[in-house]
């Protein structure tokens, strides 16, 4: 159970990292805001964007949010990751920068496996 503890909190806490504190304090950055527009999104995209996930990345770290809100957030996250991906490689084709993404969802996805290990070990 010690190990599982370790891994989901050593994942979830990259995604906190990666999807909550630094999209909080880079968004409005012209480097972030010229990454939308290549992709063909709006401006005021990267602010509703970011608001979710900061909530989202709060709702994974905060233990005494409820399972069904940390579902929620799971599920708002590999629907984003999934979206990124499409969307680099519709736009630039493979290359090295849909990495990225893959390598958020393997992450998302270990932190997910090992929080359902984590529930029903209680």
């Amino acid at each position: 159970m010690k190990k599982t503890k370790i891994i989901f909190w050593i994942t979830t806490g990259l995604i906190f990292l990666f999807e909550g504190v630094m999209p909080a304090l880079t968004s409005q950055s012209e480097m972030s805001i010229q990454g939308f527009t290549h992709l063909g999104y709006p401006v005021y995209f990267v602010g509703v964007l970011t608001v979710f996930k900061v909530l989202g990345s709060l709702a994974l770290i905060i233990p005494k949010v409820p399972a069904r809100v940390k579902e929620w957030a799971y599920a708002g996250f590999m629907f984003d990751f999934l979206c990124a991906l499409i969307s680099l490689i519709i736009v630039d084709g493979l290359s090295m920068v849909a990495l990225a993404p893959v390598i958020a969802i393997v992450v998302l996805s270990i932190s997910y496996v090992h929080y359902h290990k984590m529930i029903e070990g209680r």
